[in-house]
């Protein structure tokens, strides 16, 4: 009976420390940097040092982003996850990488979005569809691009020719070819009036107006009259810019005053 307790404890040990490697080999399995290895005309993922991790079986592959990569194979796009697990079996025509937890992909012409565990948040039936960024993301209609959230509920029926990524909660809008502003509501902050404009850096924005080039704040407001034949985006509190065929830099402060830095 002694005899029997004693291999009972033993095997309790062995099973014990079977379950630990496992465990400790599926961290450090979720913890290495894959990198996308061809041998051939084939992909699979490998670390660093050239370990190969998943053997080479796919047409393409992508680097992984937010812990899944896109795989290619007879045409078809998937995910996998580092451990080399199909979270999306490839079925879709195309797809971009994860981006805040979801995935645009296209399905007979279609776009939608899915998310890490392959679940389809919103079904394929935009004519686009671009990556969220700043937790919305802009797709496309009938010609026109409206707005998202991720629950895939239209914020901006789709209305405009053209848009942008929102950068610091704005983002730039086209409509009759001309430019303007919107904020995360949908909310127009410019209706579209410039020739031409830049994403917010720092809280300023260059726009065009007429041939020149000005100065935006996120309400709208004109910091600077659009008079400058070209501007540049705002580095730690500068920006250049050039007029009159001669090039230097501006710096607006807090209190809104805007100071040129260049004399004849």
């Amino acid at each position: 009976m002694r005899n029997n307790f004693k291999t009972f404890k033993r095997m309790k040990k062995i099973v014990f420390l079977i379950s630990m490697m496992g465990l400790l080999w599926a961290t450090c399995l979720h913890a290495q940097e894959l990198i996308p290895y061809r041998k051939g005309d084939k992909w699979g993922f490998c670390t660093p040092d050239k370990k190969v991790v998943i053997q080479p079986k796919y047409d393409s592959a992508w680097k992984l982003t937010e812990g899944l990569a896109g795989v290619k194979l007879n045409d078809k796009v998937g995910f996998i996850g580092k451990t080399g697990k199909e979270i999306v079996t490839p079925k879709y025509d195309d797809a971009w990488s994860f981006s805040e937890g979801l995935a645009s992909v296209e399905l007979n012409g279609k776009w939608g979005f899915i998310d890490k565990t392959g679940k389809e948040i919103v079904t394929p039936k935009y004519d686009d569809a671009w990556s969220f960024s700043e937790g919305l993301a802009l797709v496309k209609l009938n010609g026109k691009w409206g707005l998202i959230d991720k629950s895939g509920k239209e914020i901006l029926t789709p209305k405009y020719d053209g848009a942008s990524y929102f950068k610091e909660g704005v983002a730039l809008v086209i409509l009759n070819g001309k430019v303007g502003l919107i904020d995360k509501t949908g909310k127009e902050i410019v209706p579209p009036k410039y020739d031409d404009a830049g994403v917010f850096i720092e809280g300023l924005a260059k726009v065009k107006l007429n041939g020149k080039w000005g100065l935006i704040d996120k309400t709208g407001k004109e910091i600077v009259p659009p008079k400058y034949d070209d501007a540049f985006p705002f580095s730690e509190g500068l920006a250049q810019v050039e007029l009159n065929g001669k090039e230097f830099y501006i710096k607006v402060f807090s209190n809104g005053k805007v100071v040129e830095y260049y004399e004849e």
